[in-house]
């Protein structure tokens, strides 16, 4: 006979995160704010992604940024520099964000009327995959230096995602990047998966991915 338990921790811990998260996509879906959890490793370009996009849409919807970072506040100054609502989230060495932390992000953010609230989440593929966020769709940045084997070695964060964007096209001839064989990989993990590769510096592929946002967006309000 066993004299001791044995506690499921994770699974519990799991099991209450998806329920705050579907709460809290209740209450987003009925303000009609609009959440992305974006996603990716550090130095992919997210937050110059991110400053492109805020270019393209700022003028046609209201747009705020949660930066989520373990320290430091570099994020956030440079998403300030684009004019929108914009606060620094620091998780206390922790790798992720759950759906309490998005909702105390999003409570501090003020999102009444907001229409595009954007969530720059912790750099790294693993632990930000495995945290509903409560948000209404997932992106991921993979940027080409990163190598075209990343849906193998981290097929969850590409099993969540709806969109996938593949960054810094403009460095392709430099790198032994097989873009088919990288959509080929992250479609048979997700077939549904959404495939954009862009370039923000350059802008290339850019319009492509504000237009699935807008549409995005759109139907998260009707």
């Amino acid at each position: 006979m066993k004299e001791y338990k044995i506690l499921e921790i994770k699974k519990s811990i799991f099991e209450d995160n998806d329920r705050e998260a579907d709460e809290l996509r209740g209450e987003l879906k009925a303000q009609k704010t609009f959440l992305l959890n974006l996603m990716s490793s550090p130095g992919s370009g997210k937050t110059t992604t991110l400053k492109k996009t805020i270019a393209l849409l700022k003028d046609e919807m209201k747009i705020g940024v949660m930066e989520a970072d373990i320290d430091s506040d570099v994020d956030a100054a440079a998403i300030s520099e684009t004019g929108v609502k914009v606060i620094q989230l620091h998780t206390g060495g922790m790798c992720h964000l759950d759906a309490g932390m998005t909702k105390q992000g999003l409570e501090a953010l003020e999102t009444e009327g907001i229409d595009l609230a954007i969530l720059e989440n912790v750099g790294n593929l693993v632990c930000p995959a495995e945290f509903d966020t409560g948000s209404s769709r997932n992106a991921m940045i993979l940027s080409v230096p990163e190598g075209d084997d990343k849906p193998l070695k981290y097929p969850l964060m590409f099993s969540v995602s709806d969109v996938l964007l593949i960054n810094k096209t403009d460095v392709l001839p430099y790198f032994e990047f097989d873009m088919e064989a990288c959509m080929e990989r992250a479609r048979k993990i997700n077939p549904d998966i959404k495939i954009i590769p862009v370039c923000a510096r350059t802008g290339e592929g850019m319009e492509e991915w504000a237009d699935w946002l807008r549409q995005q967006v759109r139907e998260w309000k009707e």
